[in-house]
């Protein structure tokens, strides 16, 4: 089925761009604007804007734009239509469907088919655990009795696989589904010639994307068969990733941005529990070492984190290099260690929802706090050898920090703990800083060129042709941005550019395609607005007119005040440079004639020919120079 045209164009009616990108990251208003850290790269400065007059966002630091479907698609790896029921499910928009030819429901591709099968299995699952007999008995009680109400297993939508050896394959089966693709999502395993499904006798933990799609399954036996893994997983496949994902994310990241806080643990109950003790900012790795990808998630929403760990000493240490990671991106870490015997699953169903948030605030520690303790068992571990490798250990976590300021103010409060003198760490924070700058400029040296005769080494003729792009470009710009404002009182700015260019051959063909749509939606007595040029019909055109859109640099009014200042913007004279973009491509367009007139001169062997071509070489040079001398005219004034 495809979605229907009134549908979509009512989820574009309803879409607020704004409210669109701050689910996934958290923007700050700057003049009519708003800005971010890109959620596309690991940047320091931000350089994702959004512009709610134009409801569009570009990130210089990607290059990706686009409209608020656009980035639904870009931020999630998802395609157009899964976009669209995204806001519509967001929005609560009702989706009508149509009827798909056999050419579209054939070109359906795989990634749509795994979300499909992955939500039957989610729904199979959750069906067994409070339908069926054993489901109910097994599964349901298990969670009873880890004090689990029946709100938590609807927001984490837990489920029941039944301990037989092809329940949701025949299930499966009879829905329409097929074994290859059942395969795929990692459902089902097939051996010889048996079939059979994955998850059997196990209580089921749904692991969801962002925007809560199901991508993947845990899944923990209640067995005491010591053969059998407590835990096994969905493989990965083409929706799941387990470096890309973090486990409760869905459910937690508006809790993260409204905290700026993401408390980050290990397994699904830890977060399950937590969150029904009312600490909704909480994700869990599901067992993995952490992962760039998982800490570039996490930065999205907060650039605080604090990892809970239990009591176990080897476990935390075997867990520094994720505390590196967090500090290398540039996030704030602290830490909390749980006492012996305890992890976040059990301690918060020990206690009152209050006391374990308390408990939580009041025993975080800043990492080189929390470090040198673990590293010195408390204390305990007074060993000058042992000392020395405690410091060099908590410097190079210090030298990963981007941040300058950071790195100082850590520096200072090593120095204070471990009492060594500042100077001593600072010396060797910059040997280490020094090394890893030589080892990030150290490149490959270039191949020797090779050594060609002087005849062959022949000089290039200027192509004036290539250098039209910058005006053309220049003259698209001026009718994306300002087209619907007055050139004088009969016209627009886009309807002057348009009226002028129409005869004129552009040599880059996205930007003739686009002027040509402009044309179209100016002779239909529409206005110009961006989102008639953006979208994933034609990413080349999108690209191009995103690009142009005037976003990242204004002058603010508290800077002009503060300065006494006063700019003009090109928007105060728009007729002026509208006249001055045209006179500027057709002067180009006439030096590409009277080079080619040039070139065509050289080759004629004939005298007509010859005076017939100088006399029009004549006619293009009074052109140019009449242009010129306009153009100095608009320049002086």
């Amino acid at each position: 089925m495809a979605i229907s045209e009134s549908t979509i164009q009512e989820i574009k009616n309803r879409i607020d761009i704004v409210d669109v990108i701050s689910d996934f990251v958290s923007l700050k208003k700057v003049g009519s604007n708003y800005r971010a850290l890109s959620p596309f790269t690991n940047e320091k400065t931000p350089s994702f804007y959004v512009s709610p007059s134009k409801e569009i966002f570009k990130c210089f630091s990607s290059g990706k734009g686009g409209d608020a479907i656009t980035f639904v698609m870009e931020v999630e790896g998802i395609n157009y239509i899964e976009a669209l029921k995204y806001l519509a499910a967001k929005y609560g928009i009702e989706v009508q469907e149509e009827e798909q030819t056999d050419e579209q429901i054939q070109a359906q591709n795989e990634r749509d088919s795994l979300f499909i099968v992955l939500n039957f299995a989610n729904e199979y699952f959750k069906k067994q655990l409070f339908d069926s007999d054993e489901g109910r008995s097994i599964g349901l009680s298990y969670f009873k009795e880890r004090g689990f109400n029946e709100q938590t297993l609807k927001t984490f939508e837990l489920g029941y696989s039944l301990d037989v050896w092809d329940g949701l394959l025949k299930e499966a089966k009879k829905k329409g589904h097929s074994e290859e693709l059942l395969e795929k999502a990692g459902l089902i395993l097939k051996q010889e010639s048996k079939i059979y499904d994955r998850f059997r006798g196990r209580v089921m933990f749904p692991i969801q994307n962002v925007a809560g799609k199901v991508i993947a399954f845990g899944a923990r036996t209640l067995r005491s068969d010591k053969k059998q893994p407590k835990y096994i997983n969905s493989p990965e496949t083409e929706v799941y990733h387990k470096s890309k994902i973090l486990y409760g994310i869905h459910q937690a990241r508006q809790a993260i941005r409204n905290e700026d806080l993401c408390y980050l643990v290990e397994g699904y109950t830890d977060v399950i529990s937590m969150h029904q003790a009312g600490v909704q900012n909480v994700v869990a790795s599901s067992g993995t070492s952490l992962t760039k990808e998982q800490v570039q998630l996490i930065s999205r929403y907060t650039k605080n984190i604090t990892v809970l760990y239990d009591g176990d000493s080897a476990g935390i240490k075997a867990s520094f290099r994720g505390i590196d990671m967090i500090l290398e991106h540039d996030l704030n870490v602290r830490a909390v260690v749980f006492p012996n015997g305890e992890d976040p699953d059990s301690f918060s169903r020990s206690m009152t929802s209050d006391a374990f948030r308390e408990y939580l605030e009041t025993n975080a520690r800043d990492f080189i706090t929390f470090k040198t303790d673990i590293l010195t068992d408390g204390g305990k571990q007074t060993d000058p050898v042992k000392k020395v490798q405690v410091i060099r250990e908590i410097i190079e976590s210090i030298s990963l920090i981007p941040d300058g300021i950071k790195r100082s103010v850590y520096i200072s409060a090593c120095a204070d703990l471990l009492d060594v003198e500042e100077q001593v760490l600072l010396s060797e924070l910059n040997k280490l800083l020094i090394k890893k700058q030589r080892k990030d400029r150290a490149q490959p040296e270039p191949p020797e060129p090779e050594d060609l005769p002087l005849t062959e080494a022949k000089q290039p003729k200027p192509n004036l042709q290539s250098l039209a792009y910058p005006v053309e470009r220049e003259c698209l710009r001026l009718v994306v941005n300002y087209g619907n404002e007055p050139f004088d009182e009969e016209i627009t700015i886009a309807e002057f550019i348009l009226g002028e260019t129409q005869t004129i051959n552009f040599e880059n063909k996205s930007i003739e395609e686009t002027l040509n749509l402009a044309a179209q939606v100016v002779d239909e007595g529409k206005k110009i607005e961006p989102d008639i040029f953006i979208g994933p019909e034609n990413p080349t055109m999108s690209q191009l007119v995103i690009d142009l859109l005037e976003m990242k640099y204004f002058v603010s009014e508290g800077w002009e005040k503060k300065h006494r200042i006063s700019t003009m913007h090109e928007s105060e004279d728009l007729p002026s440079a509208a006249y001055t973009a045209i006179l500027r491509l057709k002067r180009k367009k006439l030096e590409s004639l009277i080079l080619q007139n040039e070139e065509t001169l050289k080759k004629s062997k004939s005298v007509e020919e010859q005076e017939e071509l100088m006399t029009m070489h004549k006619h293009l040079k009074m052109m140019l120079k009449e242009i010129d001398d306009e153009l100095g005219i608009v320049i002086s004034s």
